[in-house]
């Protein structure tokens, strides 16, 4: 537990986050008419989508030509993937994750004004910085846990067994993290079943999502960010021999 709340706090997006989450539980705490925390599971469903679809549709976009673009989509995602135990590529960076907390929170209190809805800032405090922030918080939990070779609860052991099944054996599957999730990949198409996965061979260059492991845009980009994530020459060689 000490291990995990120290990588947890270590990361500056998480503790962001929760600084913002504690601030609209003291907001709601202090102003907001009762009825408002009904409103929270609302969120918490809502971070649920967001998450799925930011992890399979822009985090999982197909790798851009151009370097610049590259690094950026390395720097959110790929690079978890090429090194799925580096814990500093746990955690959702900071600049992804205070826009869309910003973005979410304006614009449901935006269209909520517009709409003429009593109470439209109370209900967007709910439902963004408190029942949202809550679940990514959350997910960055179960997410760390799952790569960390820890004691484990049933429902942590769950989840990293489905998200080891996205790392190891299948990209395009199991984007959900947070318990609860596989729901939407069920739905969504993107789960594995049991008997499948008896058959399904491992995908091809799994850990660079289909890249070859030394594709000059790979080997840029972790040149370019080892220092940022404590990579050695070794790690970085045998990233490239996949």
């Amino acid at each position: 537990m000490i291990k995990r709340l120290r990588i947890l706090t270590s990361h500056a997006a998480v503790n962001v986050m929760a600084a913002a989450c504690i601030c609209g539980i003291l907001a709601l705490s202090l102003g907001a008419p009762g009825w408002v925390w009904a409103l929270v599971p609302l969120g918490v469903l809502a971070q649920m989508l967001n998450e799925y679809n930011l992890h399979r549709f822009i985090f999982h976009l197909p790798p851009p030509q151009a370097q610049w673009a590259f690094n950026l989509l390395y720097r959110a995602h790929y690079g978890h993937h090429d090194f799925p135990t580096n814990e500093k590529l746990f955690f959702v960076p900071i600049w992804v994750a205070l826009p869309m907390l910003v973005v979410n929170f304006t614009a449901l209190w935006g269209v909520l004004a517009l709409l003429g809805v009593t109470q439209a800032m109370w209900i967007a405090v709910a439902v963004v910085p408190v029942g949202g922030v809550l679940t990514f918080l959350g997910y960055e939990w179960f997410h760390m846990t799952a790569h960390l070779n820890v004691r484990k609860t049933k429902v942590e052991r769950y989840v990293s067994t489905l998200h080891n099944q996205h790392h190891f054996r299948d990209f395009s599957k199991w984007f959900h993290v947070s318990p609860g999730g596989a729901v939407i990949d069920r739905v969504m198409g993107t789960a594995i079943d049991r008997d499948t996965l008896k058959t399904q061979q491992r995908l091809e260059f799994i850990r660079t999502l289909g890249m070859r492991p030394d594709d000059p845009r790979l080997v840029s980009a972790r040149e370019r960010f080892a220092g940022h994530y404590g990579l050695s020459n070794a790690e970085i060689d045998r990233a490239a021999m996949g």
